[in-house]
């Protein structure tokens, strides 16, 4: 199961953060204990006063070659678990997140 969902205006990603996690990258997709899957990033920045949260929203904007302005954090401004929504081509979004996603993924 993949942990977006598409819309007409993009696609939403439930996300798992490390913030302080050594480097800015995206690790893959984990199923948590609820059976919820989420794709898993890491930034090296601390998660005060939104840092980590900008650190996301930036590296999940380069990663899928969109604006920064079309990332936004629809849930979870303090936990490890958010949603953010990303505007775009949903299927272009999509095929991109899945072939980042499997690039991550341990071999």
């Amino acid at each position: 199961m993949e942990p977006w969902r598409y819309s007409a205006q993009g696609v939403s990603v439930a996300l798992r953060v490390t913030p302080r996690g050594g480097r800015d990258d995206i690790d893959g997709i984990e199923t948590l204990a609820n059976g919820r899957a989420v794709v898993k990033v890491r930034v090296r920045a601390i998660a005060e006063g939104g840092e980590a949260n900008r650190a996301v929203m930036d590296l999940l904007a380069k990663a899928l070659g969109v604006r920064k302005t079309d990332v936004r954090l629809l849930s979870g401004a303090t936990s490890r678990q958010k949603q953010v929504a990303i505007d775009g081509d949903p299927v272009k979004l999509g095929n991109t997140l899945r072939a980042v996603t499997a690039a991550a993924q341990p071999k």
